[in-house]
């Protein structure tokens, strides 16, 4: 009991990497997986999640043995490698944070129709809160509200689960034809849940900046021991998160051909009333909680991460004596941030998709070579060779390598023949 007390209170890098995971990857794609075609998706879910595990896990292996975030370890093995990382970065800093964003707002407002705000000032208000918090709280205070905001979505998701469950598979229509996974539509919604699955592989630079920020909470040296299983307990949970949406999604959804929304706003409201649907009505304003806690969560960590990443690429880049560590740059990052993406909702709201589209194509088509990059890091003179990945660690690496080309290949032809 005293260890599991120890290992709660010792979480940090594998929290936020699970608040930042369980957003529109799994509320969403994992639910719609569940509910388009069955128990089936569990195999790429759980396919996506061990092999692409080496690449998160190189974040928090790295930093806890040199001190150093990934971001340096990349510029050690050349500017090549830190310039590909960054092109990646600033792209995600104009779009991904401000789609993030745009489905928060959106939920909140099919969830608390009555209020009556556009999604823009709620996205407004968002921005204003959550730069506050991060701007106050930082590092420490990220962490202690994850185990709150992670605590109610664990207790709303395994009651809605073991109520669909014990309720049974709902009925399919009669002549119902389960759709074929291998055609272009099954193939596009594959590769976006195994790119998205836990999450993009770019965010192993996250957890690594994570990672020393948990080493200046905690005023001590984290063994790697210590470290990988705090992570792989994160890990764990995303995994087992993205299982209990399946559930969801196949016992209530799938054979009923019901139509299920694109938009994911409207997909996450129709999984509030999915889940109310098996507790009972008395849950809504719950559930509807946890479900925008989930979303507000996922906002929080890409904020609080995008911001870090950025500061150090910098500091890396231009190491021209500048002191970047310093609180101050950390909160002008995080208002830039912000005001950029405000901008961003404000003038390309009507082409987000196109944005969002962008940062997908150059997430799946760079995930390979992210991997690439960071196993060349761990396997470097940086690290005593005692402490780099054993061999059964680096096959897995080399697989999750060749799954992640052959997506990309594909997704890259599909979009260019069809």
């Amino acid at each position: 009991m005293s260890k599991l007390k120890n290992l709660i209170k010792n979480l940090g890098p594998g929290l936020l990497f699970a608040g930042m995971a369980i957003g529109t990857s799994h509320l969403v794609l994992s639910t719609k997986a569940g509910a388009q075609y069955g128990w089936i998706m569990v195999i790429p879910i759980l396919l996506a999640n061990i092999l692409k595990y080496p690449f998160f896990e190189f974040g928090i292996r790295y930093t806890n043995i040199t001190n150093k975030s990934l971001i340096e370890g990349y510029l050690n093995r050349g500017k090549s490698y830190l310039w590909l990382y960054t092109i990646i970065t600033l792209i995600s800093t104009f779009t991904v944070l401000a789609a993030l964003y745009v489905v928060t707002a959106g939920l909140f407002t099919n969830l608390f129709e009555g209020l009556n705000i556009t999604v823009s000032t709620v996205a407004l208000g968002l921005f204003i809160l959550i730069s506050s918090i991060l701007i106050i709280g930082r590092y420490k205070f990220l962490e202690t509200s994850l185990k709150f905001i992670i605590t109610i979505l664990f207790v709303a998701l395994i009651t809605t689960t073991a109520l669909v469950i014990f309720n049974g598979k709902v009925a399919a229509v009669p002549n119902f034809k389960a759709p074929t996974i291998f055609n272009e539509v099954g193939i596009l919604f594959l590769i976006g849940l195994v790119g998205w699955m836990p999450t993009a592989v770019e965010a192993s630079g996250w957890i690594s900046l994570w990672s020393i920020e948990k080493q200046k909470a905690e005023k001590r040296n984290i063994s790697l021991k210590e470290a990988l299983l705090e992570f792989n307990t994160g890990y764990i949970l995303t995994a087992v998160f993205a299982i209990f949406f399946l559930i969801i999604g196949w016992m209530t959804l799938y054979g009923t051909n019901t139509e299920i929304s694109g938009n994911a706003v409207v997909f996450a409201n129709q999984l509030v009333t999915l889940f109310t649907s098996s507790i009972g009505k008395w849950a809504y304003i719950f559930i509807a909680v946890a479900a925008f806690a989930t979303m507000f969560s996922t906002c929080m960590t890409v904020h609080d991460a995008v911001t870090r990443i950025s500061i150090d690429i910098l500091k890396h880049l231009f190491p021209n004596g500048t002191t970047y560590t310093k609180k101050k740059y950390y909160s002008i990052g995080i208002i830039a941030l912000a005001s950029i993406n405000f901008i961003v909702i404000s003038v390309f709201g009507a082409n987000m998709g196109e944005l969002v589209a962008l940062a997908t194509f150059i997430s799946f088509v760079f995930a390979p070579i992210i991997g690439y990059m960071n196993l060349k890091v761990v396997m470097s003179n940086d690290l005593p060779e005692h402490t780099r990945p054993n061999k059964r660690l680096q096959l897995l690496t080399y697989l999750g390598i060749i799954f992640l080309s052959f997506f990309a290949i594909y997704y890259c032809w599909m979009l260019l023949f069809n």
